[in-house]
């Protein structure tokens, strides 16, 4: 079962929304479970609002990922953890430990770039128990028009992890979809953009795994 981090240093990163949305386009071919292991419990509250029949299991892992996981058992086929936006965070030192993917977005801001670097450092320390461990930047909230998020690329450039093609764009649909329990993948036409963004992205997790 690929277990895939969701990890940063940093909160407004869009780190959850994003959880739910790729958990969502997993489970659409296989059992999925989300383990969120953030103090704050987005994953739980949006599911806790999400429609009864939603197929996505989320589950508290706060207290212990390493307990949380091992109880799912083997009735899953992905496991994504929601992580705390803290590198100091036992959660987060946990997950990455057990982890076979580490997804760490970034917001085009020089405050989410500085972030990053912490969490790399914690990367590279997680694989000294975890050497398998893969990690794969994301920059999130992508906005074209704006120079900033132009140089985000180059500016990811500069640190050891790898940087995923793909650029998951600022669009309402993430954030309108995710207040009312869903996921883009639920809007038709006026969620496809978005949607699309998540699949590739997924696309190329699938070949770091």
């Amino acid at each position: 079962m690929p277990v895939i981090a969701l990890v940063g240093n940093k909160g407004g990163a869009g780190k959850t929304t994003l959880c739910v949305n790729l958990a969502t386009a997993f489970a659409s071919k296989s059992p999925t479970v989300i383990l969120d292991a953030d103090p704050q419990q987005s994953s739980l509250q949006w599911r806790g609002i999400a429609d009864e029949n939603a197929i996505i299991d989320v589950y508290e892992a706060n207290h212990d990922v390493n307990q949380a996981y091992h109880n799912i058992g083997n009735q899953y086929t992905n496991c994504l953890i929601d992580c705390p936006p803290s590198v100091h965070s036992e959660q987060m030192q946990q997950a990455l430990r057990i982890a076979d993917l580490a997804i760490i977005p970034v917001q085009p801001s020089p405050l989410d770039i500085w972030a990053t670097v912490h969490v790399e450092s914690e990367v590279e320390a997680a694989r000294k128990d975890n050497p398998n461990l893969k990690a794969l930047l994301l920059i999130n909230q992508f906005e074209t028009r704006t120079q900033l998020s132009k140089i985000m690329r180059r500016a990811l450039a500069e640190l050891s992890l790898p940087a995923a093609e793909t650029q998951v764009k600022r669009r309402a649909v993430y954030r309108n979809s995710f207040l009312e329990g869903r996921t883009v993948h639920d809007f038709g036409k006026r969620g496809a953009q978005a949607s699309e963004e998540i699949h590739q992205l997924i696309q190329e997790m699938e070949n770091h795994l």
